[in-house]
């Protein structure tokens, strides 16, 4: 018998894998069971766990599932077995896991859709008779084809919440208060609004674990009535409201201020002459006004109010009688309940007796930096042809350069100097007759009355030196012209000679000479 019981067990397990029915008599229901996790998708493993025990002479367990797409009378989803195969809880309930996946399933069950609700039914039983000892129901809702979840959608669960704040009542304006909200069930998701007297006091605070919480020092004096207002996320879950909690604010102390007075200029200053108090407040936050006063004999006036900003009020007169005077300045608070008043100590000063006033002329004259100009009158000079020299090594020429006007207006006479530095000349081609063959004889044509001018130094031409010499004879180099001192206009110029190798090839030949003053 036992082999047999053995047998037909395993022949129930393999009809777990398909389609098959549901045990035909069903007893009462003994309990509940429920579906973990609570939510998953169509491909999650899950198991079953009962409220409670099998009857003590139930033996074995099977399970079905009823819903959209599986037959009317149910399809096994957990084969008969032993109750001894399953693990309890402390309540003694049994925690079946499921063979397969809800979409595993429903292919055996040949559908693919898996929506709305689905109910397993675990049965308890002996070994051979299929009738039902008790029956444990769970049920889970596909919100869509993939997810489940084993609450009904169309059913809210309620809430509540509860408010503490801290510290106690009574509290002092401008302390910090923290209101914390406790929600549940914890897992219910969603904000908490703080309310004051029914107004919103901060922006909603999201639920963490259960609990949401804002700390204000924003409370003022007086009695208030605060209430925490939970809105879920969830459609799942209602809303709800805490019981208000009364909280006394009273008002703080009014904060203590000083006031200092400075008067400019310092001690004394004639009659008619401006004179400017500036009041510092302290602390900077204080608002309200200063009060100017100026004692006089035993009299005390007031010469100004002025309003406080960033802790400090300025006054200026110049209406103040000669004789002694003794200023204060008074600070006189806007909300007496928030600041105290405070008073300056007595500055004395002295309005000496009026003087006359004075009035001054600047006379200005501006020298002009000046200009140093240099210019020739015409920048082309042409030599007469090269002709051979009694030696016929050399072919020689001469002439002058034009004339150069150099005119000084620079103030502070600076003195200046003339230069000339000339390249080689060149045919327009490849040939060249080399810088340094070329010299000069500077000379001084006229100058200025107020001018000393100097010619430069005689400069000799390079006897012939080839094209490609690197030499620094000549005007190959830069050389003086001429250098002075004083304003006004000289003429140079300067006698030229010119050597060229006689193995020159003919043609026209064109140098720069470049003349600097400085």
């Amino acid at each position: 018998m036992r082999a047999l019981a053995g047998g037909l067990a395993g022949l129930v397990a393999v009809l777990a894998g398909g389609v098959a029915a549901a045990p035909a008599a069903q007893a009462a229901e003994i309990g509940t069971a429920e579906v973990t996790p609570a939510t998953g998708a169509d491909t999650s493993p899950m198991s079953l766990t009962t409220s409670g025990a099998c009857p003590a002479n139930a033996t074995n367990v099977i399970a079905s599932v009823t819903g959209s797409g599986f037959p009317a009378g149910g399809q096994i989803v957990v084969g008969n077995s032993p109750i001894t195969s399953y693990g309890t809880t402390a309540g003694g309930g049994l925690i079946i896991p499921l063979t397969d996946t809800m979409r595993g399933y429903a292919q055996t069950a040949g559908f693919t859709t898996l929506t709305g609700k689905y109910t397993f039914t675990i049965t308890c039983r002996t070994a051979f008779n299929a009738t039902s000892l008790g029956d444990f129901p769970a049920s889970v809702w596909f919100t869509s084809n993939t997810a489940y979840q084993n609450t009904d959608p169309a059913v809210k669960t309620d809430t509540t919440t509860s408010l503490a704040v801290s510290p106690a009542s009574p509290v002092t304006a401008g302390s910090p208060v923290t209101l914390t909200a406790t929600v549940a069930p914890a897992g219910a998701a969603g904000e908490v609004q703080f309310r004051d007297n029914g107004n919103p006091l901060g922006a909603p605070v999201a639920v963490t674990g259960g609990q949401a919480q804002l700390t204000t020092s924003s409370l003022g004096a007086g009695n208030h009535s605060l209430t925490a207002v939970f809105t879920p996320s969830s459609a799942a879950y209602n809303g709800s409201t805490s019981s208000a909690v009364a909280l006394a604010v009273e008002a703080a102390p009014a904060t203590p201020t000083t006031t200092a007075l400075a008067v400019s200029p310092a001690g004394t200053a004639d009659r008619f002459s401006p004179v400017s108090m500036t009041a510092s407040v302290s602390p900077a936050s204080a608002a309200g006004s200063v009060k100017f006063q100026d004692t006089v004999g035993g009299t005390t006036t007031t010469l100004g109010t002025v309003q406080v900003a960033g802790g400090q009020a300025s006054f200026s007169t110049s209406s103040l009688p000669e004789g002694d005077h003794s200023f204060t300045a008074v600070f006189v608070p806007a909300d007496p309940g928030a600041f105290t008043g405070s008073s300056s100590g007595n500055v004395p000063y002295v309005i000496g007796a009026f003087d006359g006033v004075t009035a001054s002329q600047d006379i200005t004259t501006t020298v002009e930096s000046g200009a140093l100009v240099i210019s020739v009158d015409d920048p082309h000079v042409t030599l007469p042809s090269p002709q051979l020299n009694s030696d016929g090594d050399l072919l020689t020429a001469a002439g002058a350069i034009n004339p150069v006007t150099l005119t000084d207006t620079r103030a502070g006479n600076p003195g200046w100097s003339v230069s000339g530095q000339v390249t080689d000349f060149a045919d327009g081609g490849s040939h060249r007759i080399n810088g340094q063959n070329l010299g000069w004889n500077p000379k001084v044509t006229d100058k200025g009355a107020s001018q000393t001018v100097t010619a430069g130094a005689a400069v000799a031409a390079a006897h012939g030196v080839a094209p490609g010499d690197a030499g620094s004879a000549g005007l190959k180099s830069s050389r003086s012209l001429a250098g002075g001192t004083g304003l006004g206009t000289a003429h140079l110029g300067a006698d030229l000679a010119l050597n060229v190798p006689t193995s020159t090839v003919a043609g026209t030949y064109t140098a720069t000479l470049t003349l600097t003053a400085i």
